[in-house]
Formats: C-alpha cells, structure tokens, sequence
C-alpha cells in the first residue's frame, strides 16, 4: 500500500493536544477513533508518513476500524476526506480544530480552515458493517458450548495457537465468531492461525478479523486465504515497489503469491527484481518482474549474494571470447537477457 504523507514546515520531538479535543471531542469517541485521530496529529507534528494498514497493525484494529474512525472525525468536522468518481477514497484534510460558538451555544462547530493534507493510496468506499453484533452470552451459553465436541476441538486449537488456556471472555469470542458470525471450525482454525501469524494474539484483533470477513461473506479457509493475500502488506510493499497505487487485481495478487510462495523468496530479492524492472520498462511490470524472478528461480538464486555471483556470471557468459561454454552460461545467455524480456514484452 502507498504511504500515506502528513506535511508540516517545522519539527519537534513533541505532539500538542488542543484542550479543545479533550474536553470536547474525546469524551464521545471511541477507543478507535481517539487513537486514529492522535495518531494523524502526532505524525504531522513529526513530519512522518503511514498507511492505513499500518495504523490498523498499530492499533491492533481492522483497516475497515480506521476508515471508519476517519469518517467519524468527518462527520465532527475535524477532518475532510476525498472521493474520486468511483467513490474510491484518495485524501484526507487535516484541519484545525472547530471554535464552538458561545453566544450561539448550540455545541455545533464553526466552519474550519485546511490544516495540512494527507495523500492515501486509493482504497474502496467502506460501509458500515453488516455482520451481526455480538451478543452478552451467559456462562451457562458458553457452558454448553464448551460441551460440544467439535466446540471441544476448537479450543483446544485455539490454546495451542495463542500458547495458554484460554479465559471465559476469549471463549466468548470464539462462541461469537462460531455461532453468530457462523464460522466453521476449519475457518476459525485458518483465522486464529493466520491471526497468530501476523504476531497478534489478542482476541479483540481476532475478533475484529473474523468479522470483517464475515462482511467479505467469506465461508472457507481458501476464500479467507484470498481475502488476507490481497491486503496483505507484503502485497502493498511489492506493488509500490512496482509503481502501483492501486488495490492489486486477482491476476497480480497471483503473481505475488507465486513469487512468495512457489519461489519462496524473501521481500529483498522480490524488491531487486522490482526496482530492475521499473529502471528497465514502463509497461507489463508484473510480466518482467515474473521473468526475471522465474530466470533467478531456476538459477537456484536463493539470497541477494547469488543475484550478484548471477550477475557475475551473465556479463561473463556475454563475453564476445574466452567464455567457457559450461551449462549455466548457456542458460544465461538464452533466458537471463533482459533486453530479449523486454522486446518480447512489448510485442504482446
């Protein structure tokens, strides 16, 4: 995902709260939106850049959390956010902080002057959630949940991921996502595995996951598998590094996936290929990326000191005499040539 810049001419090693906030707008907000909002203030103070996936694994909150805590500081006017024509959300206006009216005293903001900016990589318009709320279960509900065998399994599972017995408000999470988000055992299986993976085991995070797919009507681990490979910030990191501003389509999320999991190669060697590419071509990025990844791939390239000994080995094998004909050297001069990858590419 791209960098999300918040701009201010000077800097200091300090962020400055308007008593104003505190004693007007923060007492209504919610945990969410006091952190999202503090957290904008404080970059801008710092002269810093973010992302909104970045402030979601932060916070340990959803990305739809921090959209949503954004419009609710719209809606209080403290900030603006734009829309391009596909209701695709391009921008944020930080501004100063409304003046209430005291003759008026009706509590309701004067207009406001634009603070700073703040340029987001475009992300979908976010609605408010349709998964069902969760429910004040009773411990005689989590009692017989906890006597189901399949329930049993569950959370022995669950234990096993997170590391430790799991106490009745952790259980109740996974009674919700089981009985009113209407998770399978397998998807909850592949959600607190996943969780875990991102290093987040507090169940408000998991919880906050199994929803949002729960909105992405995701019913197995394959199309959950689906849904966290596109946002994932591996993901963003590879499509910035290709020029992409964009969310990534099925087709380049493919890509990717091929190149972290078929190729098992680590961001710093997809980063090499990425930055060749981007001083090599203009177009079909992802199809020269692919080419030259897969070239390495069958190379046995596994760590950035083979992609240099490669390199050695290609000017050698391009050498007009005294090159030895051995099998790499062959290999190189027939499928390692990024001009003949690029020729090739421009013609489709």
């Amino acid at each position: 995902m791209g960098l999300l810049n918040i701009y201010r001419d000077n800097y200091v090693d300090a962020t400055l709260i308007s008593n104003q906030f505190i004693d007007t707008y923060m007492k209504e907000a919610n945990d969410a939106q006091i952190k999202v909002y503090l957290y904008l203030v404080r970059l801008m103070s710092a002269n810093l850049g973010t992302s909104i996936s970045d402030i979601a694994d932060k916070f340990n909150h959803t990305e739809k959390d921090v959209i949503r805590a954004l419009k609710y500081w719209e809606k209080n006017k403290l900030l603006s956010l734009d829309y391009d024509e596909n209701k695709t959300l391009c921008g944020i206006h930080l501004r100063d902080l409304p003046l209430i009216s005291k003759e008026e005293n009706t509590g309701q903001p004067v207009p406001a002057s634009i603070k700073s900016v703040v340029t987001l990589a475009k992300e979908p318009l976010i609605q408010e959630s349709s998964a069902p709320l969760k429910p004040a279960y009773s411990l005689d509900q989590l009692k017989a949940f906890k006597e189901q065998e399949e329930a049993q399994q569950i959370l022995f599972i669950a234990e096993q991921y997170i590391g430790k017995t799991l106490s009745p408000t952790e259980m109740k999470s996974i009674l919700y996502i089981y009985d009113s988000l209407d998770f399978s055992a397998d998807l909850i299986d592949y959600l607190i595995q996943y969780c875990v993976g991102r290093g987040k085991k507090d169940f408000r995070y998991i919880e906050k996951v199994a929803v949002s797919w729960a909105e992405e009507k995701v019913k197995t681990p394959k199309q959950a598998a689906a849904i966290s490979g596109k946002y994932d910030k591996t993901v963003y990191t590879i499509m910035a590094a290709l020029g992409k501003s964009t969310s990534p389509v099925a087709k380049e999320v493919d890509y990717i996936t091929k190149w972290t999991k078929t190729y098992g190669y680590s961001l710093d060697i997809i980063l090499e290929a990425c930055n060749r590419t981007v001083l090599a071509v203009d177009s079909h990025r992802f199809e020269y990326a692919d080419s030259v990844l897969g070239n390495w791939f069958k190379a046995n390239v596994h760590h950035l000191n083979d992609v240099k000994a490669a390199d050695e080995k290609f000017k050698k094998a391009k050498a007009p005499a005294g090159v030895s004909k051995n099998v790499f050297n062959q290999f190189q001069q027939n499928d390692y040539d990024f001009d003949e990858i690029e020729r090739k590419l421009l013609r489709n």
